[in-house]
């Protein structure tokens, strides 16, 4: 059921509409529709319906999902479909594409990764750099909630002291340590480069150095805005941004620590994280939705815009490490966020765990084609 795409926008995108232009589409309009695994999608589509269905919480909240796609998820948990040409059907019966044009540039998608480190549970010679668990005086504001006196709107968290509410503080006083003597610690690294990355990255799987696994999993953030260091060294001319990858950017931070540390302090935000242990290495990290990330699936996108769950259709070719650019159309499901992910047709996609994974996913910083299904009737 491709269908006529209607004449008029639902009044639900009318927000989203007033910072990008909205065109209905038929599902003919998008590129490889016919070809591409619906089913894969499908499967994406089902982890994060259980939650909306069930109404719980997800782990960093964003805008309300539609009460159409709650009762779409519904219809889906009571009526399994086993292969991609069914679930081809569902999504054609169910959603309305309309592609999102921002007013100024084009959609745009990065990657991301889990990367895959060793650690100590004991601070070590080898192992001197902490990873913090979150702090309890932390408190995280809701997107629409009014900040306090003396705390800017950009911010998204703040210290409690005495029932007064402060900035939080920043990377480089954390560094220095404003955090110490807490017991915050829940395990260690080998430089601060690898923490950094980690923390851009929201999740990591461990392997301890006794042997053990287990996983970090995103616990909140000191509230501060995110600041990109990769777009800061190509403004300085240190690394040209179409030759910007991650390789590079980890190069250039460890190949002189203070100059590293002196660039990573500029972006004052910083994350803590949850130790949690390695229950199936076959699945992925715990997303912003609440629920087990799917490799080449996953979209992290703004969640002040967008609500969890929604399936978005992506047309984007970005370079790989074969050398040649390569299409990765196909639908997605919205099931994370991040700070950097701004914007009404901005998307990371989620490429793995590993370092195959990081490697793909540090080549993609490219304009893409950003189309949200929302559903019918929605």
């Amino acid at each position: 059921m491709s269908g006529a795409a209607p004449a008029e926008i639902p009044r639900a995108l009318q927000t989203v509409a007033e910072q990008a232009d909205l065109r209905p589409l038929a599902f003919s309009e998008l590129s490889v529709w016919g070809q591409d695994d619906a089913g894969a999608a499908f499967r994406a589509f089902l982890e994060t319906c259980k939650p909306l269905a069930e109404g719980a919480a997800a782990q960093r909240l964003g805008v309300k999902p539609p009460e159409g796609l709650v009762a779409i998820c519904r219809k889906s948990l009571a009526e399994p479909i086993t292969d991609s040409r069914a679930a081809r059907a569902f999504f054609e019966a169910h959603f309305q594409p309309f592609e999102i044009r921002p007013r100024i540039g084009n959609g745009f998608l990065t990657a991301y990764f889990e990367p895959e480190i060793v650690a100590s549970r004991e601070r070590m010679a080898e192992f001197p750099v902490p990873v913090l668990r979150r702090p309890p005086d932390l408190v995280t504001f809701a997107q629409d909630e009014p900040r306090p006196p003396g705390i800017d709107q950009t911010y998204s968290a703040a210290s409690m002291s005495g029932g007064v509410l402060s900035i939080y503080a920043d990377r480089a006083a954390i560094r220095a340590g404003a955090l110490a003597g807490q017991g915050l610690e829940i395990a260690w690294l080998r430089d601060e480069a690898e923490l950094f990355i980690i923390q851009v990255q929201g999740s990591a799987r461990l392997t301890f150095t006794d042997g053990t696994r287990a996983r970090f999993t995103y616990a909140g953030r000191n509230g501060h805005p995110y600041t990109s260091i990769g777009r800061i060294l190509a403004e300085q001319g240190e690394i040209p941004l179409p030759e910007m990858s991650l390789e590079r950017l980890m190069g250039w931070l460890r190949a002189d620590p203070a100059r590293g540390r002196a660039l990573m302090e500029r972006n004052r935000s910083y994350i803590f994280f949850a130790l949690e242990p390695m229950l199936d290495p076959a699945r992925g990290p715990i997303g912003g939705a609440g629920v087990p990330l799917t490799t080449g699936r996953s979209l992290a996108v703004d969640r002040t815009i967008w609500p969890y769950g929604l399936p978005v259709w992506i047309e984007v070719a970005p370079l790989t490490p074969e050398g040649p650019r390569r299409p990765l159309d196909r639908l997605m499901i919205a099931q994370d966020t991040g700070s950097a992910i701004l914007g009404p047709a901005r998307g990371d996609f989620f490429m793995g765990s590993g370092p195959e994974a990081g490697q793909r996913a540090g080549l993609v910083r490219d304009s893409m084609r950003f189309v949200v299904l929302w559903p019918r009737g929605g």
